[in-house]
């Protein structure tokens, strides 16, 4: 089993930035591909970004292409999510995910085993 813990989520003006951190436990952090997903209320669940074991590949939805950057440390088994520029339609509970030998290319919600219990961001207009 792998546990994931978000932190870093809150409420931040239009055209600020946030660094989620997502900590992972239970497995070598280097066998697993890490995403983070969003869901906004009344919303399906939608990828924001994923990133290889290795960190050397990463993949963005085209909404924050740009914006945010994933980034991975595997000495401290945690996973970061850069959020700049943030606009109001990025209101969200962020959710961070792991996929067991996946790779950056994993970009379906179905595809991940294992989720964190989700950080909320709010961004006031």
């Amino acid at each position: 089993q792998v546990q994931l813990v978000e932190s870093g989520g809150g409420l931040v003006q239009a055209g600020g930035s946030l660094r989620l951190s997502c900590a992972a436990s239970g497995r070598p952090f280097s066998t697993l591909a890490m995403g983070w997903f969003r869901q906004a209320p009344g919303k399906e669940r939608e990828f924001v970004a994923s990133i290889s074991w290795s960190g050397g590949s990463t993949f963005y939805a085209d909404a924050v292409k740009g914006r945010f950057t994933i980034s991975r440390d595997n000495a401290k088994n945690t996973v970061f999510l850069q959020m700049t520029t943030l606009k109001p339609e990025d209101t969200s509970v962020y959710y961070c995910a792991a996929v067991l030998y996946g790779t950056s290319r994993n970009v379906k919600a179905n595809e991940y085993d294992y989720w964190g219990q989700g950080t909320q961001v709010t961004v006031s207009s």
